[in-house]
């Protein structure tokens, strides 16, 4: 009779805690949900986009472990958006002393500024701890963690990581909102220029004027004139194309290096989906080609890729290495 009890009492207990479950949104386009809490463990699922998942462990530092309807599974935290909180007991604890209205909190995390190029992301405060990233000149961060006397704490785009306090100046701080919400994808801002089109406006002029003399001085030589004409016309194309015509990117370029953006598929004239490996998720962003440079946003970071060729991408800043059509 005794264990029957202790049985029925185990049981309610068991579903209570079922009940206070987390329940999380999914905020990437599609989140893989893998058999361990290992980016390179087997992928056993994926959930769309704004789907609604309960969170049965949130212990670990990059993964969530998830209830699927076939069973459960690990997904990275940073595509879980908490929605409905478990309920927690409102009795006040004796003697237990309240949070202090001054006491800081991650709403008062201060915004910085680099100051210099290609600084290392580290993964702890260590000088020889493990790089998982590099930051370009100028670039703002999010600063979490400013006690070490060495090294700053701050948010990037792969979780968070540790860079020397010496190579960041302070900007101002963040404010952050008291409901969390989605990060809309933006466009990066275009610088527009009109030094190219006056460039060839005169070089236009230039030619007219030499096309005008060829004819007037070539004695009525239709073999001079018409050569004169081909030569002009192939300088005026190479220059159209050089400095007015509009770049345009298509297809999948991907990267066979030990990187956190593998692949980057260009759908449409300003839409680019991208791998993240670090994350191990896929996202899609808004681009603008400002000149030979592709800018696009990763939530926090802006992502550059310099147009080499038409099948050659070479990225800049925090997104090092070559990418190549597929």
């Amino acid at each position: 009779m005794t264990r029957i009890l202790f049985l029925f009492f185990a049981l309610i207990i068991f579903s209570t805690s079922v009940n206070a479950q987390d329940m999380y949104r999914v905020t990437a386009d599609k989140l893989r949900v893998r058999a361990t809490k290992d980016s390179k463990s087997k992928v056993i699922g994926s959930i769309s986009k704004n789907e609604n998942i309960a969170v049965l462990e949130a212990s670990d530092a990059k993964f969530y472990k998830v209830k699927l309807k076939n069973g459960e599974g690990w997904a990275s935290k940073d595509f879980l958006e908490k929605i409905a909180p478990a309920a927690k007991p409102t009795t006040p604890q004796a003697n237990t002393p309240q949070p202090s209205a001054t006491t800081p909190t991650a709403t008062s995390n201060d915004m910085y500024r680099t100051t210099t190029d290609d600084l290392r992301v580290r993964e702890k405060a260590d000088p020889k701890s493990k790089i998982i990233g590099h930051l370009p000149k100028d670039e703002n961060v999010a600063v979490i963690d400013s006690s070490n006397t060495s090294f700053y704490k701050i948010k990037v785009t792969n979780g968070e990581g540790w860079v020397s306090k010496e190579f960041l100046v302070r900007i101002s701080p963040v404010v952050k909102p008291a409901d969390k919400t989605t990060v809309a994808a933006s466009v990066p801002l275009q610088t527009k220029s009109y030094t190219n089109i006056i460039f060839f406006a005169v070089v236009a002029l230039i030619l007219i004027t030499i096309l005008y003399f060829s004819i007037k001085y070539a004695s009525g030589n239709k073999f001079l004139i018409g050569f004169a004409v081909i030569v002009i016309l192939v300088i005026g194309y190479f220059c159209f194309i050089t400095f007015i015509q509009e770049k345009i990117v298509s297809g999948t370029f991907a990267s066979t290096e030990d990187i956190q953006y593998k692949t980057f598929n260009f759908k449409s004239k300003d839409s680019v989906t991208v791998a993240d490996a670090y994350k191990d998720s896929i996202f899609t962003s808004k681009y603008v080609i400002d000149g030979d440079m592709i800018k696009l946003y990763d939530q926090q970071n802006t992502i550059m890729l310099l147009i080499r060729d038409d099948h050659t991408l070479i990225g800049e800043g925090f997104t090092r290495g070559t990418f190549t059509k597929k």
